[in-house]
This record gives C-alpha cells, sequence and structure tokens, in this order.
C-alpha cells in the first residue's frame, strides 16, 4: 500500500511519524519554491524494531509504503487536518523520481491515484 504524497498550503503542517507496530519506508518532498532543496525528497525506514521517527517540517508533503503485513502509523502534527485544504502531489512523478523501494503493483486510494505532478501543484512560496 502506498499512502500519499499530501500537504496541506493554507493550514501547514509539521508532522512527527513514527511506527507502533510493523514497518514503512517513509518519505517526505520539500515543496517550499524558495528552499535550495525544492523538490527533493528524503526517504527512511520507520519500524517497530527501529524505534526512528521522522520529523517533517510544514512545508513538506508526506506518504509512506507499508511493507509489514500490517503497520500501525502514529502521527502528532502542528496544525489541524482540513480536508478542504488537503493536496496531492502524484506518488511516481517522474520529476521527483522517488524510489519508493516496491517488491510488486502498488494498493492506492483514489485520491492518491488523482494527484498531481510537480508542475501542476500549488506549493509553498
Amino acid at each position: 500500500m502506498v499512502r500519499g504524497l499530501h500537504y496541506q498550503i493554507q493550514h501547514p503542517q509539521g508532522k512527527l511519524v513514527g511506527v507502533t507496530v510493523g514497518e514503512i519506508w517513509d518519505v517526505a518532498v520539500d515543496l517550499r519554491r524558495s528552499s535550495a532543496t525544492f523538490g527533493q525528497w528524503v526517504g527512511v525506514t520507520l519500524s517497530t524494531q527501529n524505534r526512528l521517527q521522522l520529523w517533517i517540517p510544514p512545508g513538506f508533503a508526506h506518504g509512506f509504503v507499508v511493507r509489514s503485513p500490517i503497520a500501525d502509523v502514529l502521527y502528532k502534527l502542528t496544525n489541524y487536518h482540513v480536508p478542504s485544504d488537503e493536496h496531492c502531489l502524484l506518488w511516481n512523478d517522474p520529476t521527483l523520481a522517488i524510489d519508493w523501494q516496491l517488491t510488486g503493483e502498488p494498493i492506492l486510494s483514489a485520491k492518491d491515484q488523482a494527484g498531481k505532478r510537480l508542475e501542476d501543484c500549488e506549493v509553498f512560496a
């Protein structure tokens, strides 16, 4: 299962992400146009075993791949989820060239299938 890449523009969220059960490959993409790392991504394995967490600052899109039979993902957010402000960056945008470390065909929600390419997305200043 692939989830994301999601973000909010008017109500940006910082996210502290961890896993209480299972394992995920967690990905963040810099969407701050003024940043030297705009459009670049970082990925890290988060699992019950390694107990790592990933801090994702406001201005980044976030997504992950579940790499275990089940996974419980825990978020701590700096701002509320506002459904009307949610945006979705296309998970497999060739411009980003994210290595999702997939071993088969991804399972995607309708929202994630309809994500926009970076060049068509509303991003941060």
